[in-house]
């Protein structure tokens, strides 16, 4: 797909994932536009070396669980990347299981309607390894990650109502796709990381959170959320952005595809290499009595590689530290 020239909207443009996929857009040469809440994300997320992205006039910032606002913003759209939802770090997530489902069910329910009703080309929806049963999603006694393909989502059960929120905007963009009301691409992302990120207390995910507490200790104790077994498939920001760019050009109508690497990483893994990105001694203190969350998963990425030639291309060990330097960057005194 050539995106010069095309009128492209971005739901949660502001965000980690979505301000990097703005200004690749803008390289390419699309008009952008961008709906978000700036619940997590943030204006200068727009702003690159000093230049905004977008122009105010196509910055909308909106409450998509108004159906009218989802309506008037994407109108004579060619492309609406939907990537808008509500979702923050594990204890945000279990502790506001009710309303983050309902609103999730809401946003993704009016963006779709509103794409049919306008007509638009194509539409492209961003779903989560999160909606993977969560019986399946555990630790193998003998040491093997379990590696999910993307049919592998049902029979659903789902750990959290944010895996059942997402899996449910999956489905209803595939009745979409089935009876040919416009054009669907379907990814499922693994674990996101990088430049952009939310490192508040209350949202950020594990990254950002153990950089963010590496970076202010001793001031902020160094404290792990469960035992640090639990582990997860991560992927770096830019590796995303060019899956969303490659669906738009060869993954449409082709059903789900994930995005993730083959391998898993432990979350003690994980805050080692922070302590060693931090270069000061920190003592790691695990909290068992604390949610883990899904024991581990990773991503058989055959579709991908197949359907779109993606691959991941950022080590973690690279990307984390990017992702420190910026971190770093933003909680500077």
């Amino acid at each position: 797909m050539t995106f010069r020239g095309k009128r492209i909207l971005v739901t949660g443009g502001a965000g980690q994932i979505g301000s990097h996929l703005v200004a690749a857009l803008h390289d390419a040469g699309a008009e952008v536009l961008v709906a978000d809440n700036l619940w997590r994300g943030k204006r200068e997320n727009l702003i690159r070396q000093g230049s905004p992205l977008i122009g105010p006039e196509h910055f909308h910032k909106l409450d998509l669980t108004d159906a009218e606002a989802c309506r008037q913003v994407t109108r004579n759209c060619d492309l609406v990347y939907h990537l808008a939802d509500v979702v923050a770090g594990i204890n945000y997530v279990f502790g506001n299981q009710f309303s983050l489902f309902n609103v999730n069910l809401r946003i993704d329910s009016n963006m779709l309607a509103a794409a049919v009703a306008n007509k638009v080309p194509r539409y492209i929806y961003v779903g989560t390894a999160c909606s993977y049963p969560a019986s399946r999603q555990t630790l193998a006694s003998n040491g093997t990650t379990p590696l999910f393909r993307e049919e592998e989502v049902y029979p659903a059960m789902p750990e959290s109502s944010y895996g059942w929120s997402k899996l449910m905007g999956e489905y209803q963009a595939e009745l979409a796709m089935n009876e040919e009301l416009l054009d669907v691409g379907l990814l499922r992302l693994h674990n996101v990381y990088g430049p952009h990120c939310e490192t508040s207390a209350e949202k950020s995910q594990v990254i950002p959170s153990l950089i963010r507490k590496a970076i202010r200790h001793p001031q902020e104790p160094f404290v792990v959320w469960g035992t640090g077994r639990q582990r997860r498939a991560f992927v770096y920001v830019s590796d995303i952005v060019d899956a969303l760019l490659a669906v738009a050009d060869r993954g449409m109508n082709r059903g789900v595809i994930q995005i993730g690497p083959d391998y898993s990483t432990s979350i003690r893994e994980l805050a080692e290499a922070v302590v060693k990105l931090a270069g000061k001694p920190i003592d790691i203190t695990y909290d068992p009595t604390r949610r883990e969350g899904d024991g581990d998963r990773a991503a058989d990425y055959a579709k991908a590689r197949a359907v779109l030639d993606w691959q991941p291309r950022v080590p973690l060990s690279e990307g984390l530290r990017r992702t420190y330097q910026w971190c770093q960057q933003q909680l500077a005194p």
